[in-house]
């Protein structure tokens, strides 16, 4: 990698756990702790995004090489680098964890390119002071998931940290898929993912949870100095100008992952990263049917806390946690809690603008609001695919009747004999009101559908298509992968080529392993 540029802030100006051992323990008065990666038996190069590697400033010529190989499966430490694990905390399923920390990721460096700052963190490399009771290793299936979806969720144009490189480890590690008591061997990888950085909002409770209020204050300011440098101001101003930045990049990351129809399934405050990125590809999904109480997660099956409609709440409330986490240098609670509750007014009138766009509809009046309940509504009636309903509505036209439009949208009904009596009522109803709204419009069809078709993708990561590069990846079949890699780079566009990718889950992916809910076993 000869022209990384390697320049560790993080490192070099933040405190260091002075204990080098690789033991499970407290870590105190410490941000992060120096550990190498476990090496891997026989690495082996998978996939690798070329334009993620110029963009930190690796050539593409290099991905190929021995170098690449070994430095981003964790079997050689890269020249004049120290690789660390970050100790933070977490609200977990609402409850207190306490310290966490990188139990599975290990930071290789900070490298500058073009004038930007990226760190380069390997997920699956081996276990650190922070992995408690497992081995921080990842196997194949969820190394696929994470590569395929960050990458996915860019073209998407939704806030994501990156994936470099996706890389066999050679080794087996156990794991138990259904946490059921039959644990089995499969195959190891490791993901190199890229982000600005990988501070999480439970990087600030620890530290407060602690009383370590010194090195709170001096974290705060690393990164306002850092990631914030527009601020300015008195030290408290300054505090409260970077809670609000956090909770706006947070608000506007959460409206696109209801535009796509994304759900994370594990929305845990050290799950959640101060630059309003998604972090951290477990058991995420899309849905199929339009469902807002899903949930990918079978952790959370029964109480559902990170189900598909209750993500802006939860946003709200993991950034009242990191609210908390700052009151000791601002000792004042009123200014915080105006942040709070901005967020939530802010994100119900940008979700209003945001599903109108969705409908076509770009100008808003209070009626809409009705509209989009409505919608809400008659969605649930009988499983309705979201992204085939939602593309599929640019095709109609001003002058289409009620029936017209039915009929232009049934490919998103997964039985479409339910569409009849009071079901079909609903539908043409709503129709009714949403053709009408559509002719007080000034763009015409043409220019509505292509606005439309910006805003609702054609093909997005299904649980299904990724289980199948998963099964095919597991007989050395990596075609699938690169398949899906480039049809996800361009989600928007027809890619009529591909069109065998714009369908409702199959019946077979109901109650398939991996195609529905998953679990965090990694």
């Amino acid at each position: 990698m000869k022209n990384l540029k390697i320049n560790n802030r993080f490192t070099a100006e933040l405190p260091a756990d002075p204990d080098e051992t690789n033991e499970i323990r407290q870590v105190k008065n410490a941000l992060f702790s120096y550990v190498n990666p476990t090496k891997p038996t026989e690495p082996k190069l998978i996939h690798a995004s070329e334009e993620v590697a110029e963009l930190v400033g690796i050539a593409v010529d290099e991905i190929q090489s021995e170098a690449f190989l070994n430095a981003f499966s964790g079997k050689e430490i890269l020249p004049e680098t120290k690789p660390y694990a970050m100790c933070y905390a977490g609200h977990q399923f609402g409850n207190w964890a306490g310290q966490l920390g990188d139990g599975r990721a290990i930071n290789l460096t900070e490298v500058e390119h073009n004038n930007e700052f990226f760190t380069l963190q390997l997920k699956g490399a081996g276990k650190t002071p922070y992995s408690r009771t497992a081995d921080g290793l990842a196997v194949l299936r969820s190394s696929i998931r994470e590569y395929l979806c960050a990458e996915a969720m860019h073209y998407l144009g939704v806030p994501t940290t990156r994936s470099l490189s996706l890389m066999l480890s050679g080794d087996q590690v156990l794991r138990d898929i259904l946490y059921n008591g039959n644990p089995a061997y499969e195959k190891g990888a490791i993901v190199c993912r890229v982000a600005p950085s990988f501070i999480r909002f439970g990087s600030f409770e620890i530290l407060t949870a602690r009383n370590e209020l010194k090195n709170l204050k001096q974290f705060v300011e690393y990164n306002i100095k850092h990631y914030f440098p527009e601020i300015t101001g008195e030290p408290k101003e300054q505090y409260l100008q970077f809670f609000k930045k956090v909770a706006d990049t947070t608000r506007e990351m959460i409206l696109h992952w209801q535009r796509v129809g994304f759900v994370h399934g594990v929305m845990n405050t050290d799950n959640m990263s101060i630059h309003g990125i998604t972090i951290d590809y477990g058991p995420y999904g899309w849905l199929e049917n339009y469902d807002p109480n899903w949930t990918p997660n079978t952790t959370d099956s029964q109480n559902r806390r990170y189900r598909f409609g209750n993500q802006p709440q939860v946003a709200q409330w993991n950034l009242f946690q990191l609210a908390n986490a700052l009151y000791p240098l601002i000792n004042e609670a009123e200014p915080l809690e105006k942040i709070l509750e901005s967020f939530i007014n802010d994100f119900k009138s940008d979700y209003k603008v945001m599903f109108l766009s969705k409908l076509g509809v770009f100008t808003s009046t209070e009626a809409d609001d009705k509209l989009i309940t409505a919608l809400e509504t008659v969605l649930q009636l009988s499983e309705t695919d979201m992204t085939i309903f939602f593309r599929n509505l640019s095709k109609i036209k001003k002058e289409d009747s009620i029936e017209d439009g039915i009929e232009k949208i049934q490919d998103a009904f997964y039985i479409r004999e339910e569409i009849s009596g009071d079901i079909l009522e609903s539908w043409k109803k709503w129709f009714s009101v949403y053709l009408e709204r559509l002719n007080n419009e000034t763009l015409s069809d043409e220019d509505r559908a292509q606005k439309m078709n910006t805003i609702n993708p054609k093909y997005v990561l299904r649980n299904y298509m990724a289980q199948l590069a998963i099964d095919a990846a597991d007989q050395e079949d990596y075609s699938l992968i690169n398949e899906l890699y480039l049809l996800l780079q361009k989600p928007y566009d027809e890619q009529s080529e591909l069109e065998k990718w714009f369908a409702k889950r199959p019946d077979w992916a109901r109650s398939k392993v991996g195609c529905s809910m998953l679990s965090c076993s990694s």
